[in-house]
């Protein structure tokens, strides 16, 4: 990461929630194909010609292995992988191995960090505190864990957190599982954590609210969290 640049700086004064763009992209994309539109945005908002952007989206399955990602912290072999459909990719985002797939929310904001705070602390909890805004009108109340990032409910993960940043351009982002095919969380040590499950909100609830109530909840939570100048 590098310090910020002067055109960004021009801009901090006037920015502020109302400034974001929400995008949802409908059924299912692949993370290569989203992880060009991700680049091509990304160099727009750093050159000033896009808005701060959060793209709303479902990936095909795949499990994506980060720059800290550890071997042993994949437990399948590709055939198995394979026969299940999953892909498997390596990232440019930090943390370890997790998992994408249909039923799992993810949002990627492209966010200039001038708007707001250059700190890379204050960016993940802020992502955090998106995931425990959202979910709370579905009765979950989510917690941090010292020294992990991420959400847990009733000590279950939730939402998974990865982020990636240049120029104090933001990248990549979290995963908020609502319904997701959790049987292909038991390929992998989600993010490298052991002993604590990862869980949805079909688990939590019994039934899941449909996945266009939650990301409505998560547009409110991002223009809550990112409201104003930092």
């Amino acid at each position: 990461m590098h310090g910020p640049g002067g055109r960004a700086l021009r801009a901090m004064k006037s920015h502020s929630s109302a400034d974001i763009a929400f995008v949802r992209i409908p059924g299912t994309i692949s993370y290569a194909e989203m992880a060009a539109v991700q680049r091509a945005r990304r160099d727009a908002v750093e050159s000033a010609t896009a808005p701060d952007t959060v793209y709303f989206l479902q990936h095909s399955p795949v499990i994506t292995l980060g720059r800290d990602a550890r071997p042993e912290h994949m437990l399948s072999d590709s055939a198995t992988l394979q026969a299940e459909g999953i892909e498997v990719i390596e990232t440019d985002r930090g943390g370890d191995l997790t998992y994408h797939g249909p039923g799992q929310i993810v949002a990627y904001p492209i966010f200039n960090l001038n708007h707001w705070r250059c700190s890379v602390g204050w960016y993940l909890r802020s992502l955090e505190e998106v995931v425990i805004q959202a979910i709370r009108p579905f009765g979950l109340q989510g917690e941090r864990i010292p020294g992990y990032t991420g959400v847990w409910v009733n000590g279950f993960k939730v939402a998974a957190v990865g982020v990636a940043i240049r120029n104090w351009i933001t990248w990549h982002g979290l995963a908020l599982n609502v319904n997701p095919q959790m049987r292909h969380f038991s390929h992998i040590v989600p993010c490298g954590i052991r002993g604590k499950p990862v869980g949805s909100l079909q688990l939590l609830l019994g039934s899941a609210p449909s996945m266009d109530s939650v990301v409505t909840q998560m547009e409110i939570a991002f223009r809550e969290v990112f409201a104003s100048t930092r």
